[in-house]
């Protein structure tokens, strides 16, 4: 146990004080803050120029006003629209930067009189397109209004939105409001994200770590100090707490950023976030799968990386390891939109796959406590079993040298170690 803690401390302290590794969690850091401040960042640049300048031509003054009417009821107005004479001011107007762009009017009309209209600008794919859109939608509206005699008051009783508030039924008695389903669907995400990043980088790290000691025959010196498993489940315990240690510290940037700019960025303003709303469980649930996907991930990672002796050759053997994972994360990402279908379901109690969709199934739906701790269990098991077979696999190839054992090879070898 001793030696155990030895080879432990060796691998974390090592491997945090990398470049690669303090390089990365500091690039991440950077880039979650600044997307969290980002309009922030805009406007201090004087990214907020006002409303966008948009010309309407040839006899549009009626479009002008009612226009400029329906963009008036916005606190902040995103367009102003002004009369233009003729295409060809419209267009001098736009190369000296004082229009956006303009609109003109075809030749065909829908039964209120309204044209369609052609937006020309220079540039290709238009911002304002969505609110050019909705004006011209009021503008119908009004258009019809008159010609159909209707007061405000009954055009407004027509137009009168109907609310739909999605409920998610849980056991809780309220369920979860739509606040919820949006909080926990973008952190599910992001977690699952985390989680999948997490066992394909640090299990790439372990199966590397183990070949470039075979590689440098330092293996040799370390076996001699202490037993082959020892150093398999040293180093696969002490690169587990390195990627805790830097998903804790994500979890920690991204929820003090979310934090500090719930006020000035608007996409968390209107979607109404409040971390207050997060169950604390998701966050256990989270770090209980990480560990049952990293270990069997990782046993099986350390298995074949013991089994090459260049570490050129490590991206061959663990080829088969990372497509297991990278189907374990499309299923949860099919899951994200349909977390309760069958398929899903079965998919949350197998090995391989439940640390990714069981997770998924917590987040976005309600399973039940006996579907999670079956989950666990299943995985627990599967984490055993690799872990045996990994060791020895470990134990065997671990001083190999050469070409690539043959499985009749390497079953002939194993058989002489127990484990």
């Amino acid at each position: 146990m001793n030696k155990l803690g030895t080879v432990i401390r060796f691998t974390y302290g090592n491997a945090i004080k990398q470049k690669s590794f303090l390089i990365s969690t500091l690039v991440f850091v950077l880039i979650v803050s600044i997307l969290a401040h980002l309009p922030s960042i805009i406007a201090s640049f004087g990214g907020d120029e006002g409303p966008k300048r948009v010309g309407v031509v040839e006899g549009g003054e009626r479009y002008v006003s009612l226009l400029n009417e329906y963009y008036a009821l916005s606190p902040e107005p995103a367009v102003e629209v002004v009369g233009v004479p003729n295409e060809e001011e419209a267009a001098r107007l736009v190369e000296a930067k004082e229009l956006s762009g303009y609109l003109k009017a075809g030749a065909e009309a829908n039964v209120n009189g309204v044209p369609s209209f052609e937006y020309k600008s220079k540039d290709a794919i238009p911002q304002l397109m969505g609110d050019l859109s909705n004006g011209l939608h009021y503008v119908n509206q009004a258009l019809a209004r008159e010609s159909m005699g209707l007061s405000e008051e009954q055009v407004a009783k027509l137009s009168a939105p109907v609310s739909i508030v999605p409920v998610q039924l849980t056991d809780a008695a309220e369920g979860k409001s739509e606040s919820e389903i949006q909080l926990a669907y973008g952190l599910v995400y992001v977690l699952l994200f985390l989680l999948y990043m997490g066992v394909i980088g640090y299990g790439n790290t372990v199966a590397t770590a183990i070949t470039a000691e075979k590689s440098s025959r330092v293996m040799e010196l370390l076996v001699s100090s202490s037993a082959p498993l020892t150093q398999m489940f040293g180093k696969i315990i002490g690169i587990c707490l390195l990627g805790l240690t830097q998903i804790a510290l994500f979890i920690v940037v991204g929820a003090a950023n979310l934090t500090l700019s719930q006020g000035s960025n608007p996409l968390l303003t209107e979607l109404n976030i409040n971390l207050t709303d997060v169950d604390p469980m998701l966050f256990v649930y989270f770090i209980v799968f990480y560990l049952l996907g990293y270990l069997i991930y990782s046993a099986v990672f350390a298995a074949v990386g013991s089994l090459v002796s260049r570490t050129e050759e490590v991206g061959q053997v663990i080829m088969p390891v990372t497509l297991l994972i990278v189907a374990a994360f499309m299923v949860a990402m099919f899951g994200l939109t349909n977390p309760n279908t069958p398929f899903i379901v079965v998919m949350s109690f197998v090995p391989f796959f439940s640390p990714l969709v069981m997770f998924l199934r917590i987040g976005l739906a309600d399973p039940a406590w006996w579907e999670i701790v079956l989950s666990i269990a299943i995985s627990a098991a599967g984490v055993y079993a690799m872990g045996w077979l990994a060791a020895k696999i470990y134990r065997t190839g671990v001083l190999l040298y050469g070409k690539l054992p043959t499985w009749k090879e390497l079953r002939k070898a194993m058989k002489a170690y127990d484990v």
